[in-house]
């Protein structure tokens, strides 16, 4: 593989937009029950417009957040960025805005890392005698990703899972002066990232994870959600993870943040101390 690009081809879908924040209870404490009525009223009101597309997918997700980091925590998918953008100002409309501090966010986009069939895609067009980034190569390369994306299309664009628990934490891999992610052959990384996601896989009937790619998008390099009806199978996923080759010797692991499903009908219950 050394004289194919070393940079895998990835498949992008959906703008992804974490935003979390702390809630200002002293506040809202303060003010009337008619006035929280209200502004509650409001807000769950913009959240239901926001939370399916319509087709059906659910688009934007509300979640209690555990933890001294914060206390709510909102998840958009989105076609584009624009649309992201739009959901901040819309949110930014709400009279809940003045009570909601940020305390974190996180851009990226719904990645599909395609490390096997980047090595048949390269594979096939240099056995037509094409060179790396010619024409003929790149509209191999191109024909390959249409195709790819097409089948692909449910996972690039997906619906925010219904389970009841979120875990969601940034990455990177390592890319210092002794271990270096970036420097090691690709044939190397494809085995890597195969046996990583082996142990992925097992887990898929009680974990779904979805991971967006964030390189020049925000300070980490990935952002990795994950959805479960039971927050434990979260220590057993990564804890097993982490022994793995790809894991172990290049990964660096942000801060994670765990939070509950809180469907917007349950918003006035949470508002008064209740989920």
């Amino acid at each position: 593989m050394a004289e194919f690009p070393p940079v895998p081809l990835t498949l992008e879908g959906s703008a992804v937009l974490h935003q979390f924040f702390r809630f200002d209870w002293k506040s809202w404490k303060a003010c009337s029950a008619q006035e929280r009525d209200q502004i509650a009223g409001e807000f769950g009101t913009a959240l239901g417009s926001m939370e399916k597309s319509s087709d059906g997918k659910v688009q934007s997700g509300l979640f209690s957040q555990l933890g001294h980091k914060g206390d709510l925590i909102l998840v958009h998918f989105r076609d584009s960025f624009e649309a992201l953008n739009q959901v901040e100002l819309d949110l930014a409309q709400t009279r809940m805005s003045e009570f909601l501090a940020p305390t974190h966010s996180y851009v990226s986009v719904v990645e599909l890392g395609l490390y096997e069939s980047t090595r048949k895609t390269y594979e096939a067009a240099a056995s037509k005698g094409a060179e790396p980034f010619s024409p003929e190569w790149n509209a191999d390369v191109e024909a390959s990703m249409k195709r790819g994306a097409e089948a692909m299309k449910p996972r690039l664009f997906p619906s925010i899972p219904e389970a009841k628990y979120l875990c969601f934490y940034p990455m990177d891999r390592k890319r210092g002066e002794q271990v270096n992610w970036y420097t090691v052959p690709f044939a190397d990384r494809q085995r890597m990232m195969h046996e990583h996601g082996l142990i992925g896989r097992r887990y898929g009937d009680v974990v779904k994870q979805i991971i967006s790619g964030s390189i020049g998008m925000d300070d980490w390099e990935w952002g990795v959600d994950l959805f479960a009806d039971d927050p434990v199978v979260f220590k057993k996923l990564i804890y097993e993870m982490r022994f793995d080759e790809v894991s172990a010797v290049y990964a660096l692991f942000g801060a994670f943040y765990i939070a509950l499903r809180l469907p917007v009908e349950k918003l006035g219950g949470w508002l008064s101390g209740k989920l």
